[in-house]
């Protein structure tokens, strides 16, 4: 026996009666047609089948929202990217970018939370000039800002040495500096205090 392979994709026949030639009583499923025809009858068709609305104002709807999202012709139709996690993250980074360098000083930029909806990522080529001088070596590249700025020496040690100036700020003196270890730790050295 020969099974019926299944149709692959959408397939659509349009209800347009078919005109007979003479007979009378013959309509699209009385008929028979052959298995390799454009037509198919109705319990034949893909479910999900999308016929557009023949009115206007919806049809305009639809046509908006199947449109690219791009910035207009003024901006040469810059699309909206995808933002993935590692994208987000440079976003931030760029947001922070004036607590990266205390030498630079950088204008401050928009007050929203939210990332840009469009915006594009390029990749700084050098000139040939810069050969041996500007030029980053294939260790140096990396994908991503952050994982740039990890792997840069400078940038880590001034991190360090920030890190270590705000918590020896927060960081409580005197007396109190012995609350924090327990009333034991309090106890024993008031007992040495005493016997010296």
């Amino acid at each position: 026996m020969q099974e019926k392979e299944a149709t692959i994709g959408l397939s659509w026949a349009p209800k347009v009666p078919m005109f007979s030639a003479g007979k009378k009583g013959n309509s699209v499923h009385s008929l028979s047609l052959p298995e390799t025809s454009i037509w198919k009858a109705d319990s034949e068709l893909v479910d999900g089948l999308y016929v557009p609305p023949r009115e206007p104002k919806k049809l305009n709807k639809l046509l908006k929202k199947s449109m690219k999202d791009t910035t207009g012709k003024n901006w040469f139709d810059m699309p909206a990217p995808v933002v993935t996690p590692e994208l987000k993250m440079d976003l931030e980074i760029l947001k922070l970018r004036s607590f990266i360098d205390p030498k630079r000083h950088f204008k401050k930029g928009d007050k929203s939370k939210a990332p840009p909806k469009y915006f594009q990522v390029g990749t700084v080529v050098e000139p040939a000039s810069e050969f041996f001088s500007g030029r980053l070596t294939k260790k140096e590249r990396k994908s991503t800002l952050a994982d740039e700025l990890l792997s840069d020496g400078t940038f880590r040690a001034y991190r360090k040495r920030k890190v270590e100036e705000i918590n020896e700020s927060r960081r409580p003196g005197g007396v109190a500096k012995w609350k924090i270890q327990g009333r034991t730790t309090w106890k024993r050295s008031g007992e040495r205090r005493s016997r010296g």
